[in-house]
């Protein structure tokens, strides 16, 4: 009978479970992914996602919580300074479980539990669009939205007419070369006086 049973036990007493399931919860930070059974999968995942809560405030109470179900400094210290960074705009629903079918030898369904935020697959070349959040009464926030696009119109067509004066200064450094082709013939009438000296010399 299962009278009282909250939690899968996996088979296990109260001592090894708990070593186990604080192994495999460092395992996952230090690699950021690792295979098991489903069983083991879904208990990890509510072992180490109050932890990785309790990692994105950084405090010495809050190490110590941590450091009490791990018993890994190394770990404690990876969760901390690397997964927190990542995972601090998430609410919750740091990890995933994908099933990847029975294991050859008992047959057992294996799954791969993962941390969302460092699948660089699922995640790649995709930038997190933060959603705003809507309010009641969606008509007068499109009403409110109407004036705005208006007032961002008209700035637009001032842009424009500043632009043209721009095009006429960017003309006038045209109508200074030749200015600049007069400079270059004035070393040419040295050039001449040394003509003339070569002739008077004769």
């Amino acid at each position: 009978m299962r009278h009282g049973k909250k939690f899968n036990h996996l088979s296990r007493q109260t001592g090894h479970r708990k070593a186990m399931l604080a192994n495999m919860a460092c395992s996952l930070i230090e690699h950021k992914r690792i295979n098991t059974t489903v069983a083991k999968a879904k208990a990890l995942k509510v072992f180490v996602e109050p932890l990785i809560t309790k990692s994105k405030e950084d405090s010495t109470h809050n190490r110590r919580i941590v450091f009490a179900y791990l018993r890994n400094k190394y770990a404690v210290t990876d969760l901390f300074r690397d997964v927190a960074a990542k995972v601090a705009d998430r609410p919750g629903g740091y990890t995933r479980i994908i099933k990847l079918g029975n294991r050859l030898g008992d047959n057992a369904d294996m799954a791969m539990i993962e941390l969302v935020d460092f699948n660089e697959l699922y995640n790649g070349g995709k930038k997190e669009v933060k959603k705003s959040r809507s309010r009641r009464g969606g008509k007068t926030s499109g009403t409110a939205a109407a004036p705005a696009a208006k007032t961002e119109a008209a700035p637009a067509a001032e842009v424009e007419e500043v632009e043209t004066p721009e095009a006429v200064v960017e003309e006038t450094p045209v109508a200074e070369a030749p200015a600049e082709t007069a400079s270059e013939a004035t070393p040419e009438a040295p050039a001449a006086d040394d003509t003339d000296k070569k002739e008077s010399a004769e």
